[in-house]
C-alpha cells in the first residue's frame, strides 16, 4: 500500500508512475476524497476546540451563579456533540474511500527499473548455459510424459476438471525429489524453512496485496478462507502486526505449498501441458530486510534461484521487468526464464521481488533499532520462486530426454531417489 502522504506530495510523480504501469487507477479521485476528509478533521479539532472551551466555562458560570449563561453553553455542548457526530460518519465513509483507494494502487518502481509497455520491453541481463542441440526429434513433455506414465492429464480432467494433472509412477517421485532438493538446497544457504497453511484468511491475503484487488484470480471455500496462491503469502504475513528486531534482520525464510489459481493465464496461451495450471507446488523464498539493504538482498535472491537451475544444469536467462509488466505488489522484479525445447524458447521459472515497504504497511511490520534511530520502521518484504516445481520437471523431462524414450536424472537430483539414475520409458 502507498503512503497517503507521499501521494499527497508527489502527486504528479504518481501520476507518472501510473501512466508507466499501464494503471488505471485515479490519482484525482483519491486526491479529492483526501482533501474532504482532512477539511473534515480540521472542522472537527476546531469544533472539539470550541467544546472543551464551553465545557470548562458551564462549571465557571454556575459557580458564578450565571445559571441562564450555564444553560446556553450547555446547549452549545449539545450542539457541537450533534455535529461532530455526523461528522466522525462522513468521516469514517471517507477514510474508507481513501484506504480502499490506496489498497487498489500498484507499488512505485525503483528507479532503475526500465520504463516499457509489456513484457517486449523487459530488459535480459544475462544468461547461463548453452541450450541442447539435439540429433533426434525432441518431444514436448506433453507427449513425452503420458508415453512415459509418469504424466496424466486425462485422469486429472476426470478426477477434477481441465489444467489439472497427475504425476504417477517416477514422475511422483521426481516431484518430490525436486522439492526436498530445493528446500535442502536453500537451506544450506541460511534460509529458515516453515511448512504453512495452504489456505488462508482475508487479512492474510490483503497483507500481501492478493485482495481486494485479485480475488477473481483465487478458490475462496464457504467458510471464507481462500486457498494460496503462493507460500509467500503466509510467509511474509508470518510477522503480521509485530515488531521485529533489527539486529536479527535480514530473515531469509523458505517453504514448501501447494499453490492454486482460479486464473491460470491468459486465454489460449500455454493450453497444452503443465505450464498453465490452476494447481501447481512451489517452493518460495520470502525475506525482510532493513531498507538499505533490501536490493542487495533482492540480488541475493535471485543468485539463489539461479542456484537451483545451474546445479540442475538447466540453461536459463535472468531479465529485469519494465514498469509495464510487473506485479501489482513489486518495486522490481527479475524474472529467471529456463530454456525449454518444447517451446524452443525460455518460459518463467522464478519471479524475484523487492516490494519495498509496500506489503509491510498494509501488514504492519515494522522494525526498532534503538542504536540506529528512534521509534519504528516499516521492513522491506522480499519473495521469489525457488522455484516453481512443476515447470522444473517439465525442464528436466523435456532437457534430459534421450532418443530411446528415457529421461537421464541430474546427478544432484539421484540421492533424493534412491540413486536412480534414468527415468525409463514403459515397456
Amino acid at each position: 500500500m502507498l503512503d497517503a502522504r507521499f501521494v499527497r506530495d508527489n502527486t504528479d510523480a504518481v501520476r507518472k508512475v501510473m501512466s508507466d504501469r499501464n494503471a488505471s487507477w485515479d490519482v484525482e479521485e483519491f486526491i479529492a476524497a483526501d482533501e474532504k476528509r482532512r477539511a473534515i478533521i480540521g472542522t472537527v479539532e476546531a469544533l472539539q476546540a470550541r467544546r472543551n472551551e464551553a465545557s470548562k466555562a458551564i462549571g465557571i458560570l454556575m459557580k458564578d451563579g450565571k445559571r441562564d449563561e450555564a444553560e446556553a453553553a450547555k446547549g452549545e455542548v449539545r450542539q457541537i456533540n450533534e455535529q461532530v457526530a455526523e461528522l466522525d460518519d462522513s468521516l469514517a465513509q471517507l477514510e474508507a474511500q481513501v484506504r480502499e483507494l490506496l489498497m487498489t494502487a500498484p507499488n512505485i518502481p525503483d528507479a532503475s527499473v526500465p520504463v516499457g509497455a509489456g513484457e517486449d520491453d523487459n530488459v535480459e541481463v544475462r544468461r547461463w548455459g548453452t541450450p541442447r542441440q539435439f540429433d533426434f526429434e525432441a518431444k514436448a513433455h506433453w507427449d513425452l510424459g503420458p508415453e512415459m506414465g509418469i504424466i496424466d492429464f486425462e485422469r486429472g480432467v476426470k478426477l477434477t476438471k481441465s489444467r489439472f494433472v497427475v504425476l504417477g509412477r517416477d514422475g511422483a517421485r521426481l516431484n518430490r525429489a525436486l522439492i526436498n532438493f530445493m528446500l535442502d538446497t536453500h537451506g544450506s544457504r541460511g534460509y529458515t524453512e516453515w511448512a504453512v497453511p495452504a489456505m488462508a484468511n482475508s487479512e492474510t491475503l490483503t497483507g500481501t496485496g492478493q485482495l481486494p484487488k485479485f480475488e477473481e484470480d483465487l478458490f475462496k471455500t464457504s467458510e471464507g478462507l481462500y486457498l494460496i496462491p503462493t507460500a509467500e503469502v503466509q510467509l511474509t504475513n508470518l510477522h503480521r502486526d509485530e515488531m521485529l528486531e533489527g539486529a536479527e534482520l535480514p530473515l531469509h525464510y523458505v517453504g514448501y505449498t501447494p499453490c492454486f489459481r482460479e486464473e491460470a493465464g491468459s486465454a489460449g496461451r500455454d493450453t497444452r501441458g503443465m505450464i498453465r495450471v490452476h494447481q501447481f507446488d512451489k517452493v518460495e523464498m520470502v525475506k525482510f530486510a532493513k531498507p538499505e539493504e533490501s536490493f542487495d538482498e533482492l540480488e541475493g535472491m535471485v543468485a539463489d534461484a539461479e542456484n537451483i537451475l545451474q546445479l540442475l544444469g538447466l540453461p536459463y536467462r535472468v531479465i529485469v521487468l519494465c514498469t509495464g509488466d510487473m506485479g501489482f505488489g513489486a518495486a522490481k522484479t527479475y524474472d529467471l526464464e529456463v530454456w525449454l525445447p518444447s517451446y524452443d524458447n525460455f518460459k518463467e521459472i522464478s519471479s524475484c521481488s523487492n516490494c519495498v515497504d509496500f506489503q509491510a504497511r498494509r501488514a504492519a511490520i515494522k522494525y526498532r533499532d534503538p542504536e540506529t534511530f528512534k521509534g519504528s520502521r516499516l521492513v522491506h518484504t522480499l519473495n521469489g520462486s525457488g522455484l516453481a516445481v512443476g515447470r522444473c520437471l517439465v525442464a528436466v523431462l523435456e532437457n534430459y530426454q534421450q532418443a530411446d524414450g528415457s529421461v537421464i536424472i541430474p546427478e544432484v537430483l539421484r540421492p533424493y531417489m534412491g540413486g536412480q539414475e534414468l527415468i525409463s520409458p514403459l515397456t
